[in-house]
């Protein structure tokens, strides 16, 4: 096996380090910043102590839970766009973008009209299971006639059967008079999330990013070309059937805390791909770090923007990744 040069071992560490120092930072401004005034101190005092204060407590039960949800949330959808990228070698892949989060959405709606009582558990279950419908429904008519999967007929077939999973999600909301209830998990956003919630959903998105880190190198093989996968031995059915249930895992958790964030898993891979390389061992924990920034970033815009208004986060990552997304259709449109 190759030995790394020392030069580009000792680049990845200072990437590394100054990423952690800015999801650190990033963080602390997260938590400071908003509607109510507070300072460090507070901060300091809602984790290590159980006073009441009126600052300590929005800290404590509203702002930790919120800004945990969005590091985690931003880390998954990351980790599932770069895994969705490598595994179908295109470049426009994204759980938004290729029905994963529109299945989620549209089963979710069902589970809400027809078991009002469901637990939040059995709410993440359903949004696995539609974020798997989506997915397969995709590349069942992206692959139909036969010939190359290619990236345009993928984003076709998404943009296609998104449109139709989400008039189910509408259509079963205003027939059984749930629409509310699905707006609260759908429109996109933290607002309300408990610390409860963050104990169901947090082991699922980190088993997922651990699995993915630990397939990093399959995935980084398989991104290159099939065939050189298959001749070096690997069983790349298997493994794209497990990274498959990562990105559903990733998606769906995703999903059922937060409702549906577009262009993240789309933007992120590419940013980090162009610091560090193509080289999923690196490129996987380095999008869980910068997916996390940019939902911290993105959250404390929708809540300081307009306070104490507050900006719905889906429309600040729309604004901050179409232009991305436009820019990589540019880059990309002669290949597909």
């Amino acid at each position: 096996m190759p030995i790394k040069h020392p030069k580009i071992r000792n680049k990845k560490i200072y990437i590394y380090a100054a990423s952690i120092c800015a999801f650190i930072g990033m963080f602390i401004i997260a938590i400071l910043f908003g509607a109510a005034n507070t300072s460090i101190t507070d901060v300091w005092l809602a984790i290590t102590t159980n006073r009441t204060q009126e600052p300590i407590s929005v800290i404590r039960d509203f702002r930790l839970p919120r800004e945990l949800a969005a590091v985690f949330v931003g880390a998954a959808l990351a980790v599932a766009g770069a895994i969705m990228q490598g595994m179908t070698r295109n470049p426009l892949a994204d759980p938004g973008l290729l029905g994963l989060t529109a299945g989620a959405n549209a089963i979710l709606a069902i589970t809400m009209a027809f078991f009002p009582d469901i637990h939040y558990f059995g709410i993440m279950i359903a949004c696995f299971i539609g974020a798997a419908i989506g997915a397969g429904m995709v590349y069942g008519i992206g692959a139909l006639g036969g010939g190359k999967l290619s990236s345009f007929r993928i984003v076709l077939a998404g943009a296609a059967v998104s449109a139709l999973l989400y008039a189910v999600e509408q259509g079963v909301g205003i027939y059984f008079k749930v629409s509310k209830d699905i707006s609260m998990w759908t429109a996109g956003g933290f607002i309300g999330t408990t610390w409860t919630q963050l104990y169901v959903i947090v082991p699922f998105i980190v088993f997922g990013i651990l699995l993915a880190i630990g397939l990093a190198k399959q995935l980084t093989i398989l991104s290159l070309n099939e065939e050189v996968a298959i001749g070096l031995g690997q069983n790349t059915a298997m493994i794209k059937t497990i990274l498959f249930l990562v990105v559903i895992i990733l998606a769906g958790t995703a999903v059922a805390l937060v409702g549906n964030i577009a262009f993240v898993g789309l933007m992120i891979p590419h940013i980090v791909r162009a610091i560090i390389g193509t080289d999923y061992r690196s490129v996987i924990p380095m999008s869980a770090i910068v997916g996390a920034i940019f939902m911290l970033f993105a959250d404390t815009i929708a809540r300081t923007l307009n306070a104490p208004f507050e900006t719905p986060i889906i429309a600040v990552a729309a604004i901050l990744g179409l232009p991305f997304f436009l820019m990589i259709v540019r880059k990309g449109s002669a290949s597909l």
